[in-house]
């Protein structure tokens, strides 16, 4: 054995199949990917006018202290620089807390149905992982904080959460985080804000000063329409950032990502314009699962949770059809697309729905 016994207990990463090997597999001439929750409006042209620009530094490092982005954001956080860190994506956010706060001394508390790199890596620093059932999809903070302990280092809060889209309100968040001891790390996942629209949404910036415990993790792979920049973030008091950017491999964000995020960044009317295409996609759905009785989890993201039986064979019959969603045990978990994709998948989920009842 020539890695941890723990690493042993654990499966690699595994993406949906590709677009192009699905065509293949089925003889298919087009395929709608609506399964790992990107824009389907891509990203504001401004990324195109900026990557132009650049083309001659490619052998360049690029700025490891990310001082330009790390300002911009601040600025549209309004928050301070130094409260920043970034990485490859969300993901590595979480693999460096993880590795810079967790032990085998230590556990973690989770909801038991959220997104799987906070258990992974947890597991891989030797940390007990505790998950807390959801309850009609959200989480259920008052059975988390019974798991909590001296020992627990991290609780995550996936917030709305994915895969099921439900969300957390102000109210419950800070009652849940004036209950937590200070020894133990909140951190808020908030992947998705910027879809949003609940009025009683936490407002976590404005938390910061007050819990000092309490990090927030934000990307720019989702409504920003990144994904394939890898370029995510984390903000927390300026103490606890500069401990883990000692965790941070130099260099971990590109040059290519961190100009693509400002320019992103400075273009509000595209991401306004993607989260009301997106509301009205969310309603396509809602309208559907209502005409048919199926329950459904009401989604503050870009994505949609329904609980169905049947769950892996509906998945088959649309990606035979050139529709590739994403199947749980419990349920399917659709992205909203554009208004025609939406339409298709419709179309091709209509007859699973008139044999299957919601599991909610």
């Amino acid at each position: 054995m020539y890695v941890k016994p723990q690493i042993l207990t654990l499966q690699a990463y595994t993406p949906g199949k590709p677009s192009e090997v699905v065509m293949r597999e089925y003889g298919l001439d087009k395929v709608v990917k609506l399964a790992s929750n990107e824009n389907p409006f891509g990203c504001s042209p401004k990324v195109f006018e900026e990557l132009r620009n650049v083309v001659s530094k490619f052998a360049i490092y690029p700025d490891g202290a990310t001082e330009e982005i790390s300002k911009k954001l601040a600025n549209f956080l309004n928050i301070q620089p130094d409260q920043l860190i970034f990485g490859s994506g969300a993901d590595e956010v979480i693999q460096m807390i993880s590795r810079a706060l967790l032990t085998k001394e230590h556990n973690i508390v989770q909801a038991s149905q959220t997104f799987s790199q906070y258990a992974h890596h947890a597991v891989i620093e030797g940390a007990e992982v505790r998950p807390v059932p959801l309850v009609k999809g959200v989480h259920n903070l008052d059975a988390m904080l019974e798991q909590i302990d001296a020992n627990t280092k991290i609780v995550w809060i996936c917030n709305p959460n994915n895969p099921t889209g439900t969300y957390i309100g102000s109210r419950k968040l800070v009652e849940f985080l004036e209950k937590v001891p200070s020894s133990t790390f909140v951190v808020v996942d908030e992947a998705y804000v910027e879809y949003v629209s609940a009025s009683d949404f936490p407002d976590t910036i404005s938390l910061l000063n007050k819990f000092e415990n309490l990090i927030v993790l934000r990307t720019f792979s989702k409504a920003y329409g990144l994904a394939s920049f890898r370029i995510g973030y984390g903000i927390a008091n300026s103490k606890l950032i500069q401990e883990l950017n000692i965790a941070r491999l130099p260099f971990n964000t590109s040059m290519l990502s961190q100009v693509a995020a400002i320019a992103a960044l400075e273009d509000q009317v595209f991401i306004k314009n993607c989260v009301e295409q997106n509301k009205k996609g969310m309603e396509q759905y809602e309208e559907l699962f209502n005409s048919y009785g199926i329950e459904f989890y009401p989604s503050q993201a870009n994505f949609i949770f329904v609980p169905l039986e049947n769950s892996q064979e509906i998945f088959k019959d649309l990606e035979s059809k050139g529709y590739i969603i994403r199947a749980f045990p419990n349920g399917i978990r659709i992205t909203i697309g554009t208004a025609a994709e939406n339409e298709g998948l419709i179309l091709h989920l209509k007859p699973a729905l008139t044999k299957n009842t919601s599991t909610i």
